[in-house]
């Protein structure tokens, strides 16, 4: 145990993804190591993080692979420290119950609504104009802030299409509030862990503790046959669609951190204009030396 108690800021989104983190919060497994984490919810999702991180607010932040590294390329001082979820996400397409819109194709020059710029929702209506050779200079944006305000804007009509994990809103699509007219996954894995450039200097050791406590913590919701249930329950989601999500999900148990994947994520932002050009692995990853081992 650590002679000293450090305390760390953790944010993510309020999804079925953070379960992990969830439980070894509620283990006190952190505690157990002389570490005190206090967790936030970002229902802004990873603009809102971004945000956070540079203002001092957060410390470590589970947010999307696109986003963050979009974000340090506009000075961030912020790294990634390792994969947290492998599989890709499934973004749905959704429209409201009674747009006109009934194929993505016919979203073509309408308006997005997006969390907030630099947000998974609006990077990932870059890459949905992308596959669809759509002209980026000409897509158009509404800032909604968060889940609820997609909801209220694609209701209201004030704005046509909005990008949001598939089963998250699965019961807005079941409830006739949303239809679903195609799906967008990332092409990379979907979440990394971040920290605060600074904390990486003075708290290295702790940090790499926080994370084998939370690989542990995935590999074995991974590995519960109750983990469905569970988080069904929490979530308010059915069972079958998290059975579907559960098994697709890869958690990243073990801490790894290629950087070709890191560059193919950069180079596909390049495509989109969203960054000018690559930065070197280093300045934008701070891999531990080995791969994390289980905490006994």
């Amino acid at each position: 145990m650590m002679s000293k108690c450090v305390q760390f800021q953790v944010g993510g989104v309020p999804e079925h993804f953070n379960l992990p983190w969830k439980k070894a919060l509620e283990e006190n497994r952190f505690e157990a190591h002389g570490i005190s984490v206090s967790w936030k919810d970002y229902h802004g999702g990873t603009g809102e993080m971004t945000k956070a991180l540079r203002e001092g607010e957060l410390d470590i932040a589970i947010l999307l692979t696109e986003g963050i590294i979009a974000d340090i390329h506009r000075g961030n001082p912020s790294k990634i420290v390792q994969f947290y979820v492998k599989s890709p996400l499934r973004w749905g397409i959704h429209v409201g119950a009674n747009s006109k819109f009934n194929a993505v194709k016919d979203l073509e020059n309408t308006r997005a609504a997006i969390s907030r710029f630099g947000s998974g929702s609006h990077l990932m209506a870059y890459v949905n104009a992308d596959n669809y050779k759509w002209d980026l200079a000409k897509q158009k944006f509404e800032v909604v802030k968060n889940l609820d305000g997609g909801r209220e804007f694609l209701t209201e009509g004030k704005a046509d299409y909005f990008l949001w994990e598939k089963f998250t809103t699965k019961p807005f699509v079941d409830n006739g509030e949303f239809r679903i007219v195609g799906e967008c996954p990332t092409p990379w894995p979907s979440f990394v862990v971040a920290v605060r450039g600074d904390l990486l200097l003075t708290h290295n050791k702790e940090i790499e503790a926080v994370l084998k406590i939370v690989n542990e913590s995935c590999a074995q919701v991974k590995a519960s046959q109750d983990s469905i249930k569970e988080i069904a329950e929490r979530y308010q989601l059915k069972e079958v669609d998290v059975a579907v999500w559960f098994n697709e999900t890869q958690w990243a148990c073990n801490g790894d951190l290629e950087s070709e994947i890191i560059d193919q994520v950069q180079e596909r932002l390049i495509d989109l204009e969203i960054i000018d050009a690559k930065m070197d692995f280093d300045m934008l990853c701070k891999p531990f030396d080995e791969q994390l081992e289980n905490v006994k």
